[in-house]
């Protein structure tokens, strides 16, 4: 089976997709994620330090990406302190977001480039088709019912 138009995200409250949902102008995905800069990946560079970030995707009713907001909120050496400043930011986002309510999503693919990291839903060809969510590292595999992988 392809890997369809639109992915299915399963809300699952209390773990990684547990801030997904709609708004009155589509639908959103938030998350506090820690990620390396593209060069550790690229060349296995152990000078790089993970980062926290925050991060809010809005996409319209037929999973288009609209736009993101992300900010970085800390290194790993203090990641009691980089999460729970992401968790906070997170909520003010999702709180600005008029008609709020969590629940199951679908969205297309999309990437986007900050901080020299990769945010996105990217669809991988390698071994088994599947779409990852990035830089959580969800994958999203047949049968396409919104369930994921860590």
């Amino acid at each position: 089976m392809a890997i369809p138009e639109m992915i299915p995200i399963r809300y699952v409250p209390g773990r990684h997709t547990g801030m997904i949902g709609r708004w009155n102008d589509g639908q959103f995905l938030g998350s506090v994620a820690a990620a390396f800069p593209q060069r550790h990946a690229l060349t296995g560079d152990r000078s790089c330090d993970a980062h926290w970030y925050t991060v809010l995707h809005t996409f319209d009713d037929a999973g288009h990406h609209i736009g993101s907001r992300i900010r970085r909120t800390g290194g790993d050496d203090d990641r009691r302190t980089a999460t729970g400043f992401g968790r906070d930011r997170l909520a003010r986002w999702l709180g600005a977001l008029p008609g709020l309510r969590f629940g199951d999503i679908a969205i297309r693919p999309f990437y986007i480039e900050f901080d020299d990291v990769l945010f996105g839903l990217i669809c991988e060809f390698e071994g088994d088709e599947h779409a990852e969510l990035y830089p959580d590292l969800l994958g999203f595999y047949e049968p396409w019912d919104g369930s994921y992988e860590t």
